[in-house]
């Protein structure tokens, strides 16, 4: 049996290791589903009872507000692996630091991107070259989901409290009260009252508040030695320091990944507006299928920090090899059901033709590889956990930025100027971060070398 010091936590440094991934990721994995539920919801109630126009509009407008925030995701990564080292070596005054730390930067940086998104929601859709049609529509979605922002900042910064010390299921249990929340109000303000992308996004931002309000409510009454205090609200220097250096590189790859999704819907927004429906449905359903791969990659960076903290390496070797084979073939799996089956799962969103046509051109062009996806993810998270930040960032703007954007321009101009060229830019940087990943473990000593970097560091 593992060590549990804390009643809610789970210290992950003894005991099974297959087990423990498993159990921590699954609550993982379907707060992952009920969280992707949010935008999914306004996206098949908007199709169904406002349009394709209003569908597209939702779609485009989504590329956007990932492209924003992926740079606060990195914060809150960099506080999870922190926090995790922190309880792994049970050192509670840190612990205590960067937890207080990690809350005051969320608050801070959740401020600055509602203000940002607000004042600049027009010129971004004009940005990205929406058509005509949807750009009314677009900048009102956008405009009232960065309204909220700062509600979907704060969660992700308290779940990745949570998650550090080893408690993957009060963030799924708030996340599914928030959910049904944004279903009912979807029905109500968008149904009902018929007040269309605009109803959708108010329900999305109501609902991210209802699960801000749970998690900190949470911290703030808990009896464990993760409480928040507000007295103790502060910015440490030390755990800044260390929050920002391992989060960082990974919101720089985030926001730059996003950056070049966003060059990707650009592209597939120079068709049409059906095409950009169909994309808008199908990569609605793409963010339920890839899942699996996200909660063990998330799983391996909480298990890998914690380990680190405690320093053992073997656990550390063993969890990474067990965790990336179960992301590979889990997604593969559920690729290949979604090829077969994509057709009708995407009629949910909408029953136009076209519409149908182009999702299936997507799905059909990416799901049968998605095993490539779920190796890059499951090895990049290892990495992330062992504060070798850097390395996944390199790896992923390299191929997921520099290659997709240089495959794109290159095929549609000097190949066929088909969607489908577009498309095909996913699975090919997906195999091609895969190779340079397992070449990278193939050839080094990740374990030992990031514990030296912490030993490094903390001298």
């Amino acid at each position: 049996m593992a060590r549990n010091d804390n009643k809610k936590g789970q210290l992950m440094t003894e005991g099974p290791i297959g087990k423990q991934l498993i159990l921590f990721a699954l609550p993982l994995l379907l707060g992952n589903v009920f969280q992707q539920l949010y935008n999914t919801v306004d996206a098949m109630i908007v199709g169904q009872y406002v349009g394709e126009n209003a569908l597209a509009a939702v779609g485009s407008a989504g590329s956007i507000v990932h492209l924003i925030t992926s740079l606060l995701m990195g914060i809150t990564m960099g506080a999870s692996v922190t926090i995790a080292n922190h309880y792994g070596a049970r050192d509670t005054y840190r612990l205590r630091r960067s937890i207080h730390t990690a809350t005051v930067l969320a608050l801070l940086s959740g401020v600055v991107l509602t203000i940002i998104g607000v004042m600049l929601s027009p010129q971004i859709v004009l940005w990205i070259g929406t058509p005509a049609e949807v750009v009314e529509e677009s900048t009102s979605y956008l405009r009232i989901i960065f309204s909220g922002v700062l509600f979907s900042t704060l969660y992700n910064a308290g779940s990745s409290i949570f998650r550090a010390v080893g408690d993957s299921k009060r963030p799924l249990y708030y996340l599914i009260v928030s959910s049904v929340t944004n279903v009912i109000l979807d029905l109500i303000f968008v149904v009902k009252l018929r007040m269309g992308v605009e109803g959708a996004a108010l329900a999305t931002i109501v609902s991210q508040l209802i699960s801000t309000i749970l998690t900190y409510g949470t911290l703030m009454l808990s009896k464990e030695e993760y409480r928040l205090r507000l007295k103790e609200l502060c910015i440490d220097r030390q755990e800044m320091g260390l929050i920002v250096r391992i989060g960082i590189p990974g919101g720089i790859q985030n926001s730059v990944i996003a950056f070049s999704n966003v060059i990707v819907q650009a592209n597939i927004n120079s068709f049409e507006a059906n095409a950009m429906a169909g994309c808008a449905a199908w990569v609605k359903i793409d963010g339920f299928a890839v899942m699996p791969a996200l909660s063990f990659s998330m799983a391996l960076t909480t298990f890998i920090g914690q380990n680190m903290g405690a320093k053992k390496p073997e656990r550390m070797q063993k969890g990474a090899r067990f965790g990336i084979l179960l992301a590979a073939i889990t997604i593969e799996v559920i690729g290949l059901l979604l090829y077969v089956f994509c057709e009708p799962v995407l009629r949910l969103f909408n029953d136009n033709p076209e519409v149908i046509r182009y999702g299936v051109q997507m799905a059909r062009s990416i799901a049968p590889l998605y095993m490539f996806l779920g190796l890059s993810h499951a090895m990049a998270g290892t990495l992330r956990g062992a504060g070798l930040t850097k390395i996944p960032m390199i790896v992923m703007i390299s191929c997921w930025c520099v290659e997709r954007v240089l495959w794109i321009t290159l095929s549609i101009n000097y190949i066929a100027n088909d969607i489908r060229m577009v498309f095909y830019s996913y699975p090919i940087t997906w195999a091609t971060s895969t190779i340079i990943f397992f070449i990278y473990y193939i050839k080094t000593d990740w374990v030992n070398n990031s514990l030296e970097k912490k030993k490094s560091t903390a001298a």
